[in-house]
């Protein structure tokens, strides 16, 4: 797993490190390899929103030839992360403040109804198995590791969603939630917010252990509308 160390200061804002992308790609199941690696950059900022995607750098880059590229870059597409722009080549999608807010606000609901279904259907292995990757992202937050933080993070919340054992609410989760994942990632560039997150991961895990789905979810909901808050305030200091 590739790390992002950050320095970080309570109450100072921190800024993402250049990425680290010149590591050649297998050849195994390449395109989807390719996917992975370009959605890692967009949601890390190497690739920011309105960016315009360079085949020949990118390939260069990745240490891979056209034909896996373009297949990737088409399936970034069917997940509305990309723009393909006829003879311009792609680029990264941006998103309005509308965009941001509608989107949050259905992921939160999302979110809420898995932590409830899970509270009633979750094993205790697998209670022990998120509190395990509670447990490194703490320990990454404790370094300033955000890159390794986020990827413990995403997989706590997907095992939430997986222990509710609802397969199309997974499947409409992990749609929405891929689109807002550089937006997540960026909302604890902000050293406060960043451990504000942290303390609410150990609200969540406490709710899980305790099997309380109402409480779960509410800590959730407001988990998620408080990263959107934290996304749209950053939108509109720098615009």
């Amino acid at each position: 797993m590739h790390s992002v160390t950050l320095n970080v200061l309570r109450d100072h804002v921190v800024h993402p490190p250049d990425h680290e992308t010149a590591r050649p790609i297998s050849r195994q199941a390449l395109h989807l390899a390719v996917m992975d690696r370009l959605r890692k950059m967009m949601t890390e900022g190497t690739l920011p929103p309105g960016a315009h995607l360079n085949e020949r750098a990118l390939c260069e880059q990745l240490g891979v030839s056209r034909t896996p590229l373009r297949e990737a870059l088409k399936m970034l597409a069917v997940e509305r992360l990309i723009e393909l722009l006829p003879n311009r080549g792609a680029r990264v999608v941006t998103l309005s403040a509308a965009d941001i807010a509608d989107a949050f606000e259905l992921l939160s609901g999302l979110e809420a109804l898995a932590g409830e279904l899970a509270c009633e259907r979750i094993t205790q292995a697998e209670v022990d198995d998120i509190e395990t990757l509670h447990c490194a992202m703490s320990a990454c937050h404790a370094n300033g590791n955000l890159s390794d933080y986020f990827d413990f993070n995403q997989r706590i919340h997907d095992r939430i969603n997986a222990a509710a054992r609802n397969p199309a609410l997974t499947q409409m989760y992990q749609s929405v939630n891929q689109r807002l994942q550089a937006l997540r990632f960026r909302s604890n560039l902000h050293a406060g917010k960043w451990e504000q997150a942290v303390d609410e991961h150990v609200a969540m895990l406490r709710a899980l252990h305790a099997r309380d789905g109402a409480a779960l979810g509410r800590l959730l909901r407001g988990h998620l509308m408080a990263k959107c808050a934290t996304v749209l305030a950053h939108r509109l200091a720098v615009a």
